[in-house]
């Protein structure tokens, strides 16, 4: 069994700043001047429950593997949150995070999963939440698993190629029911699937391969972004196939803050066994 462990270090991040769109201007808006964000989060880490901690509150206790609560409109702030094992005190908190401050006008998802190493780690993915065409639905896939290169494919055919963690692959598609799997890359090996996916137009589905290839642990969680109709009328939104319901609003500060630490290199998240 993996166990999380994290500690923050001070670093500067321009790079991914850019990388993610984000500019100095954005940060000098005050809390109110911003839009509330959407945030998903991802339970990726096989056997590992955490208890969810903030501003010194127990906010969501025991939240599963496997998981996927959200999305929450999340207010612009700041935030302390910690992880800790179920019934861990904060002192022995998996991870904390001090004065995370959340931006506005996002939607993310943050995943906690193993990297190819089979580490914990926090990855935030920027959800692409543009309009599709009439009958079109978009698929997204992300490599979030201890496991090495994969191919992707629908019917029998590959569609995304040797996709790597923390990798994604997205395209829009015709809206319907589709038979996938994942094999080792360049192989006929299979590690994953079938499953079948239904593809609503209107729609954007994830899907997250997550676990480990050597501890026989590999899964398949998906996420559902809806609200994409070219046509007027809706907001976009997400929610995951076994997301939690009626999660209180700061376990979403949880979400953001680690994403945003990630995003753009106010703090570098390193991951230690315990």
């Amino acid at each position: 069994m993996h166990s999380l462990h994290f500690r923050r270090t001070a670093t500067v991040g321009l790079a991914a700043l850019f990388a993610f769109g984000a500019s100095g201007a954005f940060a000098s808006l005050p809390a109110q001047a911003r839009a509330g964000s959407k945030v998903s989060v991802v339970h990726g880490i096989p056997g590992q429950p955490v208890d969810v901690y903030v501003n010194g509150k127990k906010t969501i206790p025991d939240f599963q593997p496997g998981k996927v609560a959200g999305p929450l409109t999340l207010p612009a702030g700041e935030y302390d949150i910690a992880l800790t094992k179920p019934g861990d005190a904060i002192a022995d908190a998996l991870l904390t995070v001090d004065n995370a401050e959340v931006p506005g006008d996002a939607n993310i998802s943050l995943v906690a999963h193993l990297n190819e190493a089979g580490k914990p780690v926090l990855t935030p993915f920027v959800n692409d939440t543009a309009k599709l065409a009439a009958g079109k639905a978009r698929l997204i896939v992300r490599h979030t698993a201890a496991a090495p290169a994969v191919d992707v494919r629908a019917g029998g055919k590959p569609v995304f190629e040797d996709l790597t963690n923390p990798k994604q692959a997205k395209a829009d598609v015709d809206a319907g029911t589709v038979s996938a799997d994942v094999v080792l890359a360049g192989t006929q090996t299979r590690v994953l699937g079938p499953a079948d996916l239904d593809l609503k137009e209107g729609t954007a589905t994830v899907v997250y391969a997550v676990g480990s290839a050597d501890d026989k642990t590999l899964d398949l969680v998906t996420q559902t972004i809806d609200g994409l109709h070219s046509a007027p009328g809706g907001v976009p939104s997400g929610n995951g196939g076994s997301a939690d319901r009626g999660v209180p609003l700061p376990w979403y500060g949880v979400g953001i803050a680690g994403a945003l630490l990630a995003m753009f290199g106010l703090v570098r998240l390193a991951t230690t066994r315990r």
